[in-house]
């Protein structure tokens, strides 16, 4: 099983990887497709969310596993909701205006402060793809994966260009936009291995990585996309993720 999860871990790290050379290839995405990209994204994490994690999640049972699932997904939403707060980062994936946080922060770099928001982004992508072989269902390990893996390669691809904006040289920004899939083999390591300690905090290890991830849809992707003007394509551009993760859950499960 290890070395599956080590092959999913390089895999979905490696997406973004792809999709950050494929966005220093293009350099500036307009913004038309950027959204429609980053809206194709948000739509396949959701159905990961749902189908990979959440609805696994229920199915484990037990007397007060509704609760615990509740609990978990709040308790992944709140801890985002806490970094968002705590954290000097960026708000908006494809944008570089900084949010008001602690005192002093606005003076940090834009380069650092994208980069930490990227890296709160992908965590919990890494944590869901290795939470999720704790089921010991590889065919729902694999639809999760391979949902994040498959929206990281847009996510990778749109990255680049707030980077140059943020003052970062081509070469720099193509450097720290490969860095952050690094996150993501982080996250799914340990996810995996949280897991794998003790199996009682499946179902809601589970809920938490679901509850993260739908936190990163409503409050940085959804957002982002539905404020330039786009926001018809940008609805069916979810749709059409969404479909694509589900029939993948049809077929692989």
């Amino acid at each position: 099983m290890l070395l599956v999860v080590s092959i999913t871990a390089l895999g979905v790290g490696g997406a973004t990887a792809v999709g950050a050379l494929l966005g220093f290839a293009l350099k500036r995405i307009p913004r038309k497709y950027n959204d429609a990209i980053l809206g194709f994204a948000a739509g396949v994490m959701l159905a990961a969310a749902v189908f990979g994690l959440i609805v696994p999640a229920l199915e484990t049972g037990g007397k007060y596993i509704i609760l615990t699932v509740t609990v978990g997904i709040l308790a992944g939403a709140l801890l985002l909701s806490y970094l968002d707060k705590v954290m000097p980062h960026l708000h908006n994936l494809a944008g570089v205006d900084i949010e008001t946080h602690a005192e002093g922060t606005e003076k940090i770099d834009k380069l650092l402060l994208f980069v930490l928001a990227i890296a709160i982004h992908n965590f919990p992508e890494g944590l869901a793809a290795g939470v999720s072989f704790g089921t010991g269902d590889i065919g729902n390990a694999l639809v999760v994966a391979g949902g994040i893996a498959l929206q990281n390669i847009p996510e990778g691809m749109v990255i680049i260009s707030p980077l140059i904006i943020a003052g970062a040289s081509g070469g720099r920004a193509l450097a720290l936009a490969l860095a952050t899939g690094l996150v993501e083999v982080v996250g799914t390591f340990f996810g995996y291995f949280a897991v794998s300690v003790s199996g009682a905090i499946l179902p809601f290890a589970l809920a938490f990585a679901g509850g993260t991830m739908l936190y990163v849809i409503s409050d940085e992707m959804i957002p982002e996309t539905h404020s330039h003007g786009f926001e018809k394509s940008v609805t069916f551009s979810i749709i059409i993720g969404f479909i694509v993760v589900m029939i993948m859950d049809f077929y692989i499960r």
